[in-house]
């Protein structure tokens, strides 16, 4: 028989028991369906975490203060001072580095009138806008003078103006934040978290007037490092670390007071965590496809015990045991394809619903729907396989049958 005709075969004797070849597949469709849901969404996710971070680009270096966690703390947390700034923005110190920005960080509660809402406070420079690519919606942003000066000015994140100022009246108004008045001199445009920093409901003021009114702090939380390009950065990592290493006479690599994470870096450890993450929720729910294949291998055994006279009618017009074994086996494969095709469908229909209402909800958020190329073919490879696994013993059973005790069954 060629290939054509065992799936004809395999395809009418499907047909002719529609209801229970229906709930055969079942198990396999559903255990496709979870694979492709979960991996499309695992995907979806992965874009929107690296998104988050790309914010502050690749061409990027952190600065953090403090070792690794020894016990519940984190020594050195305030090791990173003004020298530091100073000394790499120092072109002779650190050459690559277009701009070196601080970031001093708290939380509180801002005040208009009647109105308040607890917010993030970030401290910075006029650069911020540049690495964080902020744009205000209206107003303006503080300028290096008001760095300079500590002066009393706020820039306000959309969601802080929409809670302090629900009539959209904001620009130019006064707000307390610790009994301190702050002129509102700019509103930023909604854009949701941007390296996991979400502007939207923050206070943004000069770094200096944050340490002096608002945190009483004299260290950064953070120094942010933009590098010239991608292939600067291992060398601009080395610099900035020789550097606040002279500052901080520190000679024993071991006992530095500072890490500097690669943003580049970061990105890709990300990657590989959320897809080895999806890869493993997607190999839990393939767990079903086992049961679904026990299901098929006890239909089958049925089907082969019901059509015990067909097989000896068939090979008492000539039918070989091996002919036999492959048309049962191409049943029990058409039937885990099938369920494999309804599955993937399935499952992208389920996932691109999810997108439709995330989207809706969240629409800031940006999420993107993903459909997993690999997971389709992982899903038709995996039903394809189950049907081969499992169709191979009620397959033989059937090939073993004698023609003249098969035609003789009642």
């Amino acid at each position: 028989m060629t290939f054509r005709q065992y799936l004809e075969t395999s395809v009418a004797a499907l047909k002719r028991n529609r209801s229970r070849s229906a709930l055969t597949i079942l198990g396999i469709v559903i255990g496709i369906t979870a694979i492709i849901l979960v991996m499309s969404l695992g995907q979806g996710a992965q874009k929107l975490i690296i998104s988050q971070f790309s914010g502050f680009g690749t061409k990027s270096v952190t600065v953090i203060p403090g070792r690794q966690f020894e016990g519940p703390s984190l020594a050195g947390a305030d090791s990173l001072k003004q020298r530091d700034l100073e000394s790499l923005r120092n072109e002779s110190n650190v050459p690559h580095a277009v701009r070196v920005v601080p970031l001093v960080f708290g939380s509180d509660v801002g005040s208009f009138e009647s109105e308040t809402f607890r917010g993030p406070i970030y401290g910075s420079d006029e650069n911020l806008p540049l690495v964080f690519e902020m744009e205000p919606a209206e107003g303006v942003l503080y300028s290096e003078d008001d760095v300079k000066g500590s002066t009393n000015v706020v820039v306000i994140g959309s969601k802080v103006s929409e809670e302090l100022f629900p009539n959209g009246d904001g620009l130019g108004k006064r707000i307390k934040i610790k009994n301190r008045s702050f002129k509102v001199i700019g509103i930023l445009e909604s854009k949701g978290a941007s390296s996991l920093i979400n502007f939207d409901d923050g206070y943004i003021v000069p770094y200096t007037t944050a340490q002096n009114y608002l945190l009483g702090t004299k260290h950064f939380d953070r120094l942010l490092v933009d590098v010239d390009s991608e292939e600067n950065l291992d060398q601009t990592v080395e610099d900035v670390t020789r550097t606040i290493r002279d500052n901080h006479n520190i000679t024993d690599p071991e006992k530095d007071d500072f890490q500097i994470v690669n943003q580049a870096d970061l990105l890709e450890t990300f990657g590989i965590i959320t897809t080895a993450l999806t890869y493993f929720l997607a190999a839990v729910a393939a767990i079903s496809l086992l049961v679904g294949g026990i299901g098929i291998m006890n239909i089958m055994l049925v089907s082969v015990t019901e059509r015990t006279r067909e097989i000896g009618l068939r090979k008492a017009v000539g039918a070989t045991t091996q002919n036999i074994l492959f048309q049962f086996l191409f049943e029990s494969v058409v039937l885990t394809m099938l369920g494999g095709i309804i599955g993937i469908i399935l499952g992208a229909a389920i996932s691109f619903v999810v997108y439709i209402i995330i989207t809706s909800g969240f629409p800031s958020l940006g999420w993107e729907f993903v459909f997993p190329v690999g997971g389709a073919f992982l899903g038709i490879g995996v039903s394809t396989a189950i049907g081969l696994i499992f169709g191979v013993y009620p397959a033989r059973q059937a090939a073993k049958k004698s023609p003249i005790e098969a035609l003789r069954y009642e």
